[in-house]
C-alpha cells in the first residue's frame, strides 16, 4: 500500500499530538506531585483511565479510519479544520499557562487554593473551557482527513464521560474550595 503524502502528514499529525499527551501527563504528574506536598485531595479518580482510553482511542481511530476507509482530504476545508486543530492546541496551553501548576489531568484541589481566574477562566460566563476546548479539538482533529465516524464516535463517548462524571466530580472539588 502507497499512501499519499497527505496521509503520511495526518498520521505525523496524530502522533505528534499523541506526543504532546504524554507531554501533558509528565506535567500533570509533576503538578500532582507538587499538589499532594500541598495536603491536596484528588476526587473522582475512577473516571480517569476510561479518559486515557477515550483520548487514544480518538487518535488511533483516526488514523485507522483514514487508513482503512481511505479517507480523503478535502483540500481547502482540511486546512481550515487543520487551522481550527492547531487553534485548540493554543488553547490547551492557554489553559495550562492560565491554571499553572493547578493544572492536571486529575481532579485535585489544594485546601485553601484561590479559584484561578485568568485566561480563560476570567470569562465567568464560560465554564470549564478545557473541556470544551478538548470537545471541539476531538471533532475538528480527525475530521482534517475526513474521519467522520471517529468523531462522531468521540464526541458522544466524550459528552458522556464529561457530562456524566467529570463535570460534576469537578464542580464538587470546586465547592471544596469555597
Amino acid at each position: 500500500m502507497i499512501l499519499s503524502i497527505s496521509v503520511l502528514l495526518f498520521v505525523l499529525l496524530i502522533l505528534a499530538t499523541g506526543g504532546e499527551r504524554i507531554y501533558e501527563l509528565v506535567v500533570s504528574k509533576r503538578n500532582a506531585k507538587l499538589a499532594f506536598a500541598l495536603g491536596a485531595i484528588e476526587y473522582g479518580r475512577g473516571h480517569l483511565p476510561f479518559m486515557i482510553i477515550l483520548h487514544v482511542g480518538m487518535l488511533l481511530g483516526a488514523i485507522v479510519e483514514v487508513l482503512v476507509l481511505n479517507r480523503p482530504f478535502l483540500g481547502s476545508v482540511g486546512w481550515i479544520i487543520l487551522c481550527l486543530a492547531l487553534l485548540c492546541q493554543a488553547a490547551r496551553y492557554w489553559v495550562i499557562w492560565a491554571l499553572g501548576t493547578q493544572w492536571n489531568t486529575r481532579v485535585i484541589v489544594i485546601p485553601g487554593a484561590k479559584r484561578v481566574t485568568r485566561g480563560p477562566y476570567a470569562f465567568s460566563w464560560l465554564k470549564h473551557p478545557n473541556y470544551w476546548i478538548v470537545a471541539v479539538e476531538g471533532i475538528v482533529l480527525p475530521l482534517v482527513h475526513s474521519a467522520w465516524i471517529t468523531a462522531i464516535v468521540f464526541t458522544i463517548l466524550n459528552a458522556i464521560l464529561l457530562l456524566g462524571f467529570r463535570i460534576p466530580t469537578e464542580n464538587r472539588a470546586l465547592k471544596a474550595l469555597l
